[in-house]
């Protein structure tokens, strides 16, 4: 498995619309096991995005998805700044069955 936490910042007082944009279309991204988007609630402009998938090649095919393509131009005028990002390797977990 594969999985990625990043943290970004919005604009300020763009949080709302650019997490509305994040989680249009997540359930058609093949081979993503889990995708979660949360509000960091010690900073109202700060999103933390945790992704499981089944494999690295399947993170990078997302990108290539109309979907996942069309978020990233709606969303990146939204985003100010990118603050963290942690690759992952999953072993398991609630909702997800553990590494073969």
């Amino acid at each position: 498995m594969y999985g990625l936490i990043g943290k970004m910042k919005a604009v300020p007082g763009q949080r709302d619309a650019l997490i509305s944009i994040l989680l249009e279309g997540v359930s058609s991204m093949p081979g993503c096991l889990s995708y979660v988007v949360a509000q960091d609630p010690a900073d109202t402009d700060a999103i933390w995005v945790t992704e499981v998938w089944d494999s690295q090649a399947s993170h990078k095919a997302s990108l290539s998805l109309p979907s996942v393509k069309d978020a990233i131009s709606r969303g990146k005028p939204l985003i100010a700044s990118f603050d963290k990002y942690i690759e992952t390797v999953p072993v398991g977990g609630h909702g997800i069955k553990a590494a073969a």
